[in-house]
């Protein structure tokens, strides 16, 4: 069986393509639509051939479909229509649209889709979040359905006419989502806007990083940065020490379990959330003696009720919990934690892997912290590191090499090999990391993002004054499924907190604010969120 020919969509570029581009410009807007008239030649050159940006479709080399997009003014309807920004919503920037056309034969939608499609990422790459499109009278019904909204008289003439419309780029993907399926994964990458707890949105210079030349873990060069990095890592937090390991942050807390079973005595370990739930999860697989205190998710921990288990049970000698709930998006009290413990003499331990980079930390007194390369430190995920300030020494009969801190602490943090690359990239973010000015930006970022979802009428699951300012979780009415806003959102180019089945089993999405984002970006998803979920009662 023969397999038909692939469809190519691209920007046309070369001589060939462009004189296909006039050929399927007479076709249409000549032969079929009388809007000029015939040539010998039977090719139509747009008189803004020169600034158009043509979108087409090739099948076997042969261009089937194309779409101009142009940004300069005056726009072919300016000349059309006096006056037409008092027409547009204000405050938008414009792009115009024109000669939409696919040959006769391949009108079966897949090629209007891929170039709705391209020019909509096209569109979104420029900035343009307006296009204005003087579209045929025959074919109303298909641009209202993409969310066009008519304005003005017609133009043209009567055998060709024309309505003026405009479509904001977020009304046509609400309007038409299921035109957006992504047809690779290399566009999702240059478009998509990146709000997840990982992997985050990641500058350029650090992607770079990555991307050098491996060097072996036993080189002088490589030991010098190492140690850089450590000495960066360990000033952002205020620890005295810190170790660094292959994998994800769940070695680091399972490195904290490990160090917390050289030593029988019980603890306490808290939990307000999924990951709460995982320390209670670790310390049982390393066979800790410990007793648990539970709150309801997204409930902030009882100082008293702390102390009446304190005292309840004064042989305990470590409290274990997380600091940033990332479940939730809730920033548990960290003073009030360091007051409770010293005031008892306990040792503390935390989960600092989602606060990390988000917000100031001073693990002065913590006695083991974890946190990974990835999230607020705004570098790739696959190293993770625990914070310490005391002593500590190999246990080589009691615990696996791998889980050994003091193992590391004696060789330098290097006992076996590290990634170069993945160090380089860590060293190349915190090398940048203005640590004042950061918090700041994601304060004030968070601050606005929260009030207009407040606005909007969205309920979010932790209260303003216990939220951390780098993770929002939003609780959707029972109608909406939270997987399908998110779907419809990724679809969008916009990558939320969704998936984990912790978030699907309450029916809720999560932004978050690691890596590099703005007002700019988030902008349009509020628009878009605004169009995809109903809240009136």
């Amino acid at each position: 069986m023969r397999l038909a020919p692939a469809l190519t969509f691209k920007i046309a570029s070369e001589e060939g393509e462009f004189d296909q581009i006039h050929r399927l410009n007479y076709a249409t807007f000549v032969q079929e639509i009388p809007q000029h008239e015939p040539s010998l030649n039977e090719k139509l050159v747009d008189k803004f051939h020169g600034e158009n940006k043509y979108i087409i479709c090739l099948r076997n080399h042969l261009v089937i479909g194309m779409i101009a997009v142009r940004g300069k003014r005056p726009f072919s309807l300016d000349e059309k229509l006096e006056n037409l920004d008092t027409y547009l919503p204000r405050g938008r920037s414009v792009c115009e649209l024109r000669l939409l056309s696919v040959e006769r034969n391949h009108r079966t939608g897949v090629v209007l889709r891929g170039l709705l499609e391209h020019m909509y990422q096209h569109c979104r790459g420029l900035g343009y979040n307006l296009a204005v499109i003087s579209g045929t009278v025959r074919q109303q019904k298909l641009y209202r359905h993409l969310g066009f909204v008519p304005f003005g008289p017609l133009v043209g003439t009567p055998e060709a006419s024309y309505q003026p419309m405009y479509l904001t780029l977020e009304s046509f993907v609400g309007k038409a989502s299921s035109l957006f399926r992504r047809s690779s994964r290399s566009t999702t990458a240059q478009s998509s806007v990146i709000l997840l707890p990982g992997p985050v949105s990641i500058r350029p210079d650090v992607r770079r990083a990555l991307s050098d030349h491996p060097v072996s873990h036993r080189s002088v060069s490589f030991a010098e940065d190492f140690k850089q990095t450590k000495q960066a890592l360990c000033a952002l937090v205020g620890s005295r020490n810190v170790e660094i390991f292959m994998g994800s942050g769940t070695l680091a807390n399972d490195v904290i379990a490990a160090q917390m079973s050289l030593d029988p005595k019980p603890g306490l370990i808290l939990s307000n959330g999924e990951f709460g739930e995982r320390l209670i999860d670790h310390a049982s697989r390393f066979g800790l003696s410990f007793e648990a205190l539970r709150y309801d998710w997204g409930r902030p921990f009882d100082p008293d009720d702390i102390k009446r288990c304190l005292d309840r049970t004064p042989s305990i000698e470590w409290l274990w919990a997380v600091h940033c709930e990332s479940s939730t998006g809730l920033l548990n009290n960290l003073s009030m934690l360091k007051g409770l413990c010293a005031k008892k003499g306990i040792r503390l331990c935390l989960d600092c892997i989602s606060s990390v980079g988000t917000v100031p930390l001073d693990l002065s007194d913590v006695h083991l912290a974890s946190g990974v390369s990835g999230k607020g430190l705004a570098a790739f995920s696959g190293l993770s590191m625990v914070f310490y300030n005391h002593t500590v020494r190999p246990a080589a009969e009691r615990l696996p090499r791998y889980l050994d801190l003091g193992l590391y602490a004696s060789n330098d943090g290097i006992p076996f090999t590290v990634s170069s690359n993945l160090v380089h990239a860590l060293q190349k973010s915190l090398t940048d990391f203005q640590p004042e000015t950061h918090f700041k930006n994601l304060q004030d970022l968070s601050r606005w993002l929260r009030s207009t979802l407040h606005s909007m009428g969205f309920r979010l699951v932790t209260r303003d004054e216990h939220a951390s300012p780098a993770i929002i979780a939003i609780a959707l009415r029972e109608e909406i499924q939270s997987e399908n806003l998110g779907s419809q959102l990724e679809e969008a180019g916009y990558f939320l907190s969704y998936k984990s089945q912790y978030l699907i089993n309450r029916n809720w999405i999560q932004i978050c604010l690691m890596g590099e984002c703005s007002r700019e970006k988030l902008a349009p998803l509020l628009d878009l969120l605004w169009q995809l979920y109903p809240l009136a009662p």
